[in-house]
């Protein structure tokens, strides 16, 4: 599989996105449901707590990919859905510190929403990835 970066400008970097990743070769393709912060039962954790939340949806997304045969390095486009942009932003550094450790330079969209499904859920992420 080859992956081109396609990215028209610069602004993005900044915030460890890409505009695009251009596949080819790809043998596999997994579209993963959204990921939130619940444990192996569903229960949602880390009420109130977006850093946290954001943290066990990625424990989650990785542990989704796993069972699928890939990784957080596999992944090609992340749609982050939010009920507070500002706290989402705030902990975008755990958020770095997973991807830059796996080189995953995801395509990516953040969308405000007003209600997840569950009342404690503020950050579900949704992605694609390919192998």
């Amino acid at each position: 599989m080859q992956r081109e970066i396609v990215n028209p400008w610069t602004w993005q970097d900044r915030y460890g996105f890409v505009q695009a990743n251009a596949v080819s070769g790809a043998e596999r393709i997994v579209f993963c449901a959204g990921q939130t912060s619940v444990d192996p039962d569903g229960k949602p954790l880390h009420a109130g707590d977006m850093r946290a939340q954001v943290g066990q949806a990625l424990d989650n997304l990785e542990t989704v990919l796993r069972q699928a045969g890939l990784g957080l390095a596999d992944v090609v486009r992340l749609d982050y859905f939010v009920t507070d942009v500002g706290a989402f932003l705030g902990a975008g550094d755990v958020l770095a510190e997973r991807f830059q450790a796996t080189g995953c330079r995801p395509a990516s969209t953040l969308l405000g929403v007003a209600a997840l499904a569950f009342p404690e859920l503020m950050v579900e992420i949704e992605a694609t990835a390919t192998a």
